[in-house]
């Protein structure tokens, strides 16, 4: 398993998915589809969203 960033190629909107998707070994279209159905649920999935955008640190940059 590699770290938890956010990559500069292959994102979609904010890289959340991919670096999701990347760091379990996952297929990232997979992990977008299912980010895509839960919209349909009721929840505060769209507020973890922008909040794993905020928090997940881009690639190459250094978290302090």
């Amino acid at each position: 398993m590699s770290t938890l960033v956010r990559p500069r190629t292959g994102i979609v909107i904010a890289g959340v998915c991919a670096a999701i998707a990347n760091r379990f070994g996952w297929n990232v279209t997979l992990v977008r589809l299912l980010t895509i159905l839960s919209v349909f649920i009721p929840g505060p999935q769209v507020i973890f969203y922008i909040i794993a955008w905020v928090l997940i640190p881009k690639e190459g940059t250094a978290r302090a």
